[in-house]
């Protein structure tokens, strides 16, 4: 498999990255995003591309892969609900409106949350857009999409996330997470489980096109 990585950089990210070089079947991995991630392994190719909201210049390297795992993303905290709408929804759109026209074979994997707002009219505003975007993926022509909506999510392997105040909870509920996830299985992942999801829904597809944090355990 040849699988192109959006926000690498970012926590669960780092994640899909990191499983998807240690899996025989991928033979390439390429990674988007403003700055590189930094790693070294022979399947890994990096394009640094400072407007993702436009790949003109970029499309020449888009094409000829058989999946597309979009882990980018911002936190809403302190975003006004257009500026918000301008990365969730635009970013995510404009990346995959130019990989449908060059992979109509592709699968595309998009990291949601729980709670994520399918009516869109809902009275929170991340999930009104997340659905916003949700909805509009699912339009498209891709071979297969699905929209997976993890809620607590356990880092493994040293990786860290970007947020300030993320890296501050997950420092301080370190010891409590692993606890957690055996507990109450169903509303906590491991960015491992959500790797692994994506890698054996590419190969295999799943009946469902929106995934929760079950789903995905099961899956994963």
């Amino acid at each position: 498999m040849k699988i192109l990585l959006f926000g690498a950089t970012g926590m669960v990210g780092q994640g899909v990255l990191r499983e998807c070089l240690l899996d025989p079947d991928v033979q390439l991995v390429q990674t988007v995003g403003r700055t590189a991630t930094a790693a070294q392994h022979p399947k890994l190719r990096e394009i640094v591309h400072q407007d993702l909201w436009h790949y003109g210049a970029i499309e020449s390297n888009l094409s000829g892969f058989d999946a597309c795992f979009f882990c980018l993303g911002v936190s809403s905290s302190g975003m006004s609900e257009d500026a918000y709408e301008r990365v969730t929804y635009g970013i995510t759109l404009a990346a995959a409106e130019t990989l449908c026209r060059l992979n109509p074979r592709m699968t595309f994997i998009y990291v949601s949350g729980t709670g994520t707002d399918s009516s869109e009219h809902g009275r929170s505003m991340w999930a009104r857009i997340k659905g916003k975007t949700e909805n509009a993926l699912l339009r498209l022509p891709f071979a297969a999409a699905y929209m997976f909506r993890p809620g607590l999510i356990e880092p493994l392997y040293g990786i860290r996330s970007k947020t300030p105040a993320y890296r501050i909870f997950y420092t301080l509920a370190k010891p409590l997470l692993p606890l957690l996830r055996r507990a109450f299985p169903n509303q906590v992942l491991t960015t491992q489980q959500i790797a692994r999801a994506m890698l054996a829904i590419t190969r295999h597809g799943y009946p469902q096109r929106v995934l929760e944090t079950k789903d995905i355990r099961a899956v994963g």
